[in-house]
């Protein structure tokens, strides 16, 4: 009979979702892996199945936990707080720089090949683009942004935005907390 693991797999995965976030997928190699979570590459495989999968899994986290990032700014702010409140988290990070969407990242490295990843990471942005545009939708429906406004075409506008303040922010001679705020100001507009 098998013995039952002596670690906690949500735990791994949140460890190896920060790796590969800061590495990526190419970059982290399997004895990184191996390292940053402790096991041996048996129990690794036994665990995990293999590299894409666990990165796969890393990819959910990621997705799940900026959901609920949004999620918990939602209960307490209305739609356009929400999105200016979302925009200054993703920029504030007491260790430095706030890293690059890794969704996109993903997809900015394996798409080309053609990779099921790049697809799954895609999906992911899809989903947040689709929370977007629910706020603006809400933000029409309480008055705060004019109706004449599509609210598809706003959260695909918002993204690109977050995702270029994302990178923006890696350079170390630019305010990204002003530039979140420039663009929380043009949210304001909208109504």
């Amino acid at each position: 009979m098998p013995r039952p693991p002596s670690f906690d797999r949500d735990e791994l995965i949140e460890r190896a979702c920060r790796l590969f976030w800061r590495q990526g997928w190419a970059g982290t190699s399997m004895k990184d892996l191996e390292a940053e979570l402790g096991l041996k590459p048996g129990s690794f495989y036994a665990a995990f199945g293999s590299k894409d999968a666990l990165f796969a899994l890393a990819l959910e986290r990621y997705a799940a936990d900026g959901a609920a990032r949004l999620g918990a700014l939602e209960t307490r702010l209305g739609p356009v707080e929400t999105l200016k409140a979302h925009l200054a988290q993703v920029v504030s990070r007491e260790d430095g720089a706030p890293l690059p969407c890794m969704l996109a990242k993903t997809v900015l490295e394996l798409g080309p090949k053609g990779h099921a990843l790049a697809d799954k990471a895609q999906t992911c942005l899809g989903a947040m683009e689709a929370r977007f545009a629910a706020l603006f939708r809400q933000g029409q429906a309480v008055g705060q942004i004019a109706p004449h406004h599509d609210p598809e075409r706003l959260a695909r506008r918002f993204q690109s935005d977050l995702l270029g303040l994302r990178v923006t922010a890696q350079r170390p001679d630019v305010d990204a907390d002003a530039l979140a705020a420039d663009i929380g100001r043009d949210l304001d507009r909208l109504g």
